[in-house]
Formats: C-alpha cells, sequence, structure tokens
C-alpha cells in the first residue's frame, strides 16, 4: 500500500488520481485546505490509511454487493500495524478483510491489513483475529467512518452488509476486481472522464512515458509546503456528537 495518512494526523491526504504522475497532495473543500475533524474520542485517523496502486473502483460499475457504483478512485486501506508511518510510505501488507463503505451513493470500500513487518504480524490471518486480538478495534473503525463527516456538516455514512466485515477472502477478491477495472483503465479500454494515467512503468498502456519527461514534469513542481506553514489552531478541537 501507499501511505497517504499517518496514524493519529488530520490532514486529509491523497493521491491526486487527475494531476500527471497521481502525487499525494491535499484535499481542498471551498478554497480551504481539509483536516479531518477529532471526532471523540478519536484523535485523527486511527489507522494509517492509504491505497492499493494499480486498483481503480470503477464510477461506471454498479457493484453487486452494494447497488452502488464505484468512487473513482483507488481502493482504500486501514493498516492496523503498531508503527506509525510516513506519509508516501510504500509497505507491504497482508490482507485480512473489508468493510463495505457507502460514501454519499458510492462504494468506497475500506480493506483492513497489517504491514508484512510488524512484530505480530504472524498472528494475524484473517478478520476473526482482527477481532480476537485488537478487541474494540473494528468496532471503533465502523463507528469512525459512519461519523467522520458530520463535523463538516455531513449525514452520516452507510454499509452494506449491516456493516458487518467480510473476511480475507472476500477481501481479495475485491482487490482483484479493483485491478481488473484497474487495467481497463490504463490499456484505454474504459473513459477515465480526467484520471491522469501517465505512467513509467505498464508497458502496454498507451499512456507509458519516457521516464525523463516524468522526470522533468516532478521537477517543474512548486517546492512542498516548508516549515512556515502553520496548521490551523481549530485541527486540535474535539467534537463530540451523539451516536444515532
Amino acid at each position: 500500500m501507499v501511505v497517504e495518512v499517518p496514524r493519529w494526523s488530520n490532514a486529509k491526504m491523497e493521491i491526486a488520481t487527475k494531476d500527471p504522475l497521481n502525487p499525494i497532495k491535499q484535499d481542498v473543500k471551498k478554497g480551504k485546505l481539509r483536516y479531518v475533524a477529532n471526532l471523540f474520542p478519536y484523535k485523527g485517523y486511527i489507522w494509517n490509511y492509504g491505497a492499493i496502486p494499480q486498483t481503480w473502483e470503477d464510477p461506471g460499475h454498479n457493484d453487486k454487493h452494494t447497488g452502488c457504483c464505484g468512487d473513482n478512485d483507488p481502493i482504500d486501506v486501514c493498516e492496523i500495524g503498531s508503527k506509525v508511518c510516513a506519509r508516501g510510505e510504500i509497505i507491504r501488507v497482508k490482507v485480512l478483510g473489508i468493510l463495505a463503505m457507502i460514501d454519499e451513493g458510492e462504494t468506497d470500500w475500506k480493506v483492513i491489513a497489517i504491514n508484512v513487518d510488524d512484530p505480530d504480524a504472524a498472528n494475524y490471518n484473517d478478520i476473526s483475529d482482527v477481532k480476537r486480538l485488537k478487541p474494540g478495534y473494528l468496532e471503533a473503525t465502523v463507528d469512525w467512518f459512519r461519523r467522520y463527516k458530520v463535523p463538516d456538516g455531513k449525514p452520516e455514512n452507510e454499509f452494506a452488509f449491516n456493516a458487518e466485515f467480510k473476511d480475507k477472502d472476500f477481501a481479495v477478491d475485491i482487490i482483484k476486481s479493483t485491478h481488473d477495472y484497474w487495467k481497463a483503465l490504463v490499456t484505454k479500454k474504459t473513459d477515465g472522464k480526467g484520471i491522469s494515467c501517465m505512467n513509467t512503468t505498464v508497458s502496454e498502456s498507451p499512456f507509458k512515458c519516457d521516464p525523463d519527461a516524468a522526470k522533468a514534469i516532478v521537477e517543474a513542481l512548486p517546492p512542498p509546503c516548508d516549515s512556515s506553514c502553520t496548521v490551523p489552531t481549530d485541527v486540535d478541537k474535539w467534537f463530540h456528537h451523539q451516536k444515532n
């Protein structure tokens, strides 16, 4: 997985699918950088959050499990290991299960996984191991995803399967299907509707570009935000919300 948001942090970082080479950028809403609220008792994100490369939740495909189309992004991952990862870090993970979230009418799968280098990784092989060894964590995960947009004035999110986690085999099947949708996308068999498929590695892709051209794009970008960029003080605010 590619880590977009380290655990306990608030900045809503994500792979910018419409930008050349798909960099990780902070989401912007109404001209302001977006931060996820601290919804009591949680501090920011409660796992290392990111995505699996070479996957795509096709907005033109109506998912048979949820009855909703994909959210037009790579498939999301919640990594539950003990290490707080760095933004942009690429880690190998063991897939354990999956949650079917429905976000504003779109299918938004959440894969549960653990870093293969975690000291306890050998003890985790399926979603049942998470229930047994990290009591309350899966319930907190559903609670977090259900309510995290409420402080922004949005309604609670919904879930397929009555918010129950599906097991590892089910999760792997979903990941494989999103990989197939991605392959159709980068080989121009599907209309990406604005997604930049520029890449340097996929030999059968008509979007493959020369590494020097890719390097020139990266070098032309403005420098990343330095220490003078301050995080708004209200990012540390606690939100208390009555559960429905």
